[in-house]
């Protein structure tokens, strides 16, 4: 049984004293590991922006956010403003994090199934070629405006993925799977083209230490160093050498999730046979009668035990799990406060609204997204490449397909890449915002629809797994109320054959269940006295 906020301690492990201290704590666990809350919250963070931007407080505002921080070191001098610091550095954290759910699907994920992937991953592919198509049809002519075909381009996943949470298991998990894996793909899309089109004119003397750098790196993942102490520290020097090199000093995030292991230090089969030896060597240590603080052996073994267990995670997971909150709590809000700002006021509305970068970003990512992943998904389907995923129809799959048009995030940092001008940068923000809401609430409404059909005929989907698969941070919150719906039938033989099909599946399987015919057959046995 897995602790809950209402039952923090089912096994009662802890004393009676710390019982509402794990409760507060996974209440906070449970709310940073939300996507739902964590697309709340950042926009929340663009609404403050725009109505400061738009209000008497926007030029001490933006001051604040060009103040420099210095930082000396002997003869070494560097500055950065505060905004700076967030687009570069707070930014590689989150490009980092985006790595190593990037590096998860790609080993273990849905990426490493050629045929199961390529559905959104060739989605993905036109959801970034027809917005690109479409984007040029307003700004191919114009010099000034022609290379931000690259901002409709994105679409965030943290968005996109809370507005679908917030239907629940009404919604197929195969949709889920489908949405997050084009999100996947097409960060390596945007991270492609940011590296390629939008830095500066590279500097071959630091892409060269860079290169040095991040061979060091690959180094320590080939001598099996499972410490993300050493990692980190050198991806630090990495961050700087592509800083200093040109390149947008973000991909550092990305280059050093690739090089942090994925495999455990720990034989995994040895590992088992020595824990069960340490704890029956804790059993027979442990004096009750004695303060624990007394108990030498006891606290040597349990000290033991609890080093080595911490090293079977592997430190790709243990550093997703670390920065999962930070960087959907702290710094994507930052980065929406920074960026979302776009000031109304002394400017000229009409247009900004009517500019060739206003309409190429809009309808870019409000119709060239969900056209494009709807026409490549529909020729894979049809070419025989890929079926859609289980229980999921070509609704849902125009439902995700607009939620792809929730740019924001990526969009919006894009952007900030794309155009020098500022008033370009506005235009483009505005493109990306009113096209994200729009793109949001319409692609929420198709799924919701669809949702209400299915739940008029008493459908719901629930994908449930075993207790020992391991999931991404991210999608942790929808399969444990998968899993809770499940046990909550209060049905022994039900659970029983859930888990007997998950062993069959390896670990994971969606179930579909008809509330109308579990209804009739309650109402049969209450008549008969028998199961039906």
């Amino acid at each position: 049984m897995e602790p809950t906020a209402k039952n923090p301690d089912p096994h009662h492990i802890f004393i009676d004293e710390v019982q509402g201290h794990q409760r507060r704590w996974l209440k906070v666990i449970q709310f940073t590991n939300s996507s739902t809350k964590a697309a709340a919250i950042m926009l929340a963070a663009a609404i403050v922006a725009l109505v400061i931007a738009n209000s008497p407080a926007f030029e001490p505002f933006e001051e604040f956010w060009h103040t420099h921080v210095v930082v000396g070191v002997g003869g070494f001098i560097g500055e950065m403003s505060l905004a700076h610091i967030i687009n570069d550095i707070f930014m590689a954290v989150f490009f980092l994090l985006v790595g190593l759910e990037i590096k998860y699907e790609m080993t273990v994920g849905e990426l490493t199934n050629i045929r199961q992937a390529a559905l959104p991953v060739i989605a993905a592919m036109g959801g970034v070629l027809a917005p690109i198509v479409i984007y040029s049809i307003f700004n191919a002519s114009n010099p000034e405006t022609s290379h931000g075909w690259g901002v409709p381009t994105a679409t965030d996943i943290a968005f996109a993925l809370g507005i679908m949470a917030l239907l629940g298991n009404r919604v197929p998990n195969g949709v889920r799977v489908f949405l997050s894996t084009l999100a996947v793909a097409d960060d390596i899309i945007a991270i492609l083209v940011i590296a390629i089109f939008y830095g500066q004119s590279p500097s071959l003397m630091w892409l060269a230490v860079a290169a040095v750098v991040l061979v060091a790196l690959v180094l320590l993942n080939r001598a099996h160093v499972y410490s993300l102490a050493p990692y980190l520290l050198i991806g630090c020097l990495l961050w700087f050498a592509v800083f200093m090199s040109g390149v947008h000093s973000t991909i550092a995030g990305v280059l050093l999730a690739f090089t942090i292991p994925t495999g455990s230090r720990v034989d995994l089969q040895k590992f088992m046979t020595w824990s069960g030896d340490r704890v029956r060597e804790a059993r027979d240590s442990f004096v009750e009668s004695q303060p624990v603080v007394l108990q030498k052996d006891y606290m040597f073994t349990v000290s033991r035990l609890s080093s080595v267990a911490k090293q079977v995670v592997p430190p790709a997971t243990r550093l997703e799990h670390m920065l999962y909150p930070w960087v959907y709590f702290a710094v994507l809000p930052l980065f929406a406060l920074t960026n979302a700002d776009v000031s109304f006021l002394g400017g000229d509305v009409l247009a900004m609204v009517s500019s060739p970068v206003f309409f190429g970003v809009f309808f870019g990512l409000l119709l060239g997204k969900p056209i494009g992943i709807l026409l490549f998904s529909f020729l894979t389907v049809k070419f025989k490449i890929a079926n859609l995923p289980d229980h999921v129809n070509w609704i849902h799959m125009l439902g995700a397909g607009i939620l792809g048009g929730v740019g924001f995030t990526m969009a919006i940092f894009v952007a900030n890449l794309a155009f020098p001008e500022a008033v370009l940068i506005a235009d483009a923000k505005i493109g990306i915002l009113s096209a994200s809401l729009l793109a949001g609430v319409i692609g929420f409404v198709f799924l919701f629809m669809q949702a209400k059909a299915a739940e008029r005929q008493g459908i719901s989907y629930v994908s449930a797994s075993l207790d020992d698969v391991v999931r991404q941070t991210a999608g942790e919150e929808a399969a444990d109320v998968a899993d809770d719906l499940v046990l909550a039938c209060g049905d022994d033989d039900v659970v029983d054959d859930v888990r007997e099909v998950l062993e069959a599946e390896g670990g994971v399987a969606e179930f579909v269940i008809h509330e109308t015919a579990r209804a009739e057959a309650e109402e049969a046995e209450d008549v008969t006295g028998t199961r039906p």
